[in-house]
């Protein structure tokens, strides 16, 4: 019987179109820019955003870390939320790579505002470090998928702006947050400086992220890459699955946000939840009633048939993506009811 996967929307495989994409792509060598797969998606992905030019990646931990160590210099310190991922899941990246600080918010569920950006701008003072970038992450995974405003989103734009900040977008389910909001990627690139995607989560790539940016941002990138070990020879072949996928699985995505709201009413009901992070993407948090309970929980799903991971203390998360039916997520409910 299927094993219902709701660890993660990375858990995905590639649909019967995206392997066939995979296997009729054209290849080159990415080192010296003439894989032609790779150079497709790259202008293709720049395009919708309306940025000049992109670098292929293999993770989006890649993609964020080469944008960091671009914007800043060793020194420096990046405001972010304390729920960013690139704080908490990419190793300690901003100081191993960057040699740069972080000035964390304590926001709303991984949001904050111009206002919690401007108290956290360092005065022009020896005895402090500049000030160099803002990241934001939408939605962010560790405030359980919450969508950033737009307008919000514009107001720390304004403020970096005038205080000649970067803005940098942590981008790994920005999808997702479009397809709730009804925003372009057009839109959002209007909105920042440069843009990390992933395609290996909720678009059901095997591998990959892009950086999104102006051309000489780009090119200082490529340079970055290389000396993180990041350059891919024939990788036109994992390209190909992020041209499809970008131009197939994105307005399938709202299946998955009707799938996350159908897991969050079934968890409602099960005796031993406390409560549910409010649904606003794919990510479902279930707060446990007995924080003790987590390990057992989990383990006893997994001999059910159902993955579903920690999510800090006495915390269960699921995510839905485009390998999970409705009618998988009846026999979840059948499932959980058996706890």
């Amino acid at each position: 019987m299927k094993l219902l996967d709701f660890r993660s929307d990375t858990v995905t495989r590639p649909s019967a179109g995206m392997l066939e994409a995979m296997f009729s792509a054209k290849l080159g060598d990415d080192v010296f820019g003439d894989d032609p797969s790779i150079n497709e998606l790259e202008s293709y992905a720049a395009a919708m955003f309306g940025k000049e030019n992109a670098i292929f990646c293999s993770s989006g931990t890649m993609t964020n870390q080469i944008a960091i160590k671009v914007h800043t210099k060793p020194g420096d310190e990046v405001i972010c939320d304390k729920l960013s991922h690139i704080y908490h899941y990419e190793g300690g990246g901003i100081a191993f790579n960057s040699g740069s600080s972080v000035r964390l918010i304590d926001g709303d569920r991984g949001r904050f505002t111009a206002e919690d950006v401007q108290r956290n701008i360092n005065p022009d003072d020896i005895h402090h470090p500049i000030t160099a970038l803002v990241s934001l992450e939408n939605t962010c995974n560790k405030g359980g998928g919450a969508i950033w405003d737009a307008n919000a989103i514009e107001s720390i734009k304004n403020l970096c702006n005038e205080n000649n900040l970067p803005l940098h977008l942590d981008g790994a389910r920005v999808f997702n947050a479009m397809a709730e909001t009804g925003q372009s990627a057009e839109d959002v690139g209007r909105q920042f400086d440069t843009i990390s995607i992933c395609l290996s989560k909720g678009l059901g790539c095997p591998v990959g992220s892009l950086l999104i940016g102006d051309t000489d941002f780009i090119k200082k990138s490529r340079r970055v890459r290389k000396v993180f070990g990041g350059g891919m020879r024939q990788a036109g072949i994992l390209a190909a699955a992020g041209t499809y996928a970008l131009k197939q699985n994105i307005d399938r995505l709202e299946l998955d946000h009707e799938n996350a709201q159908c897991i969050s009413n079934i968890l409602l009901n099960q005796r031993w939840i406390e409560s549910v992070v409010e649904v606003s993407t794919n990510i479902v948090v279930g707060n446990l009633k007995k924080v003790d309970d987590q390990s057992q929980i989990i383990e006893k799903l997994k001999e059910l048939g159902v993955l579903c991971i920690g999510f800090g203390e006495g915390r269960i998360r699921f995510v839905t993506h485009l390998d999970i039916s409705t009618e998988d997520i009846n026999r979840c409910e059948d499932i959980l009811k058996k706890i």
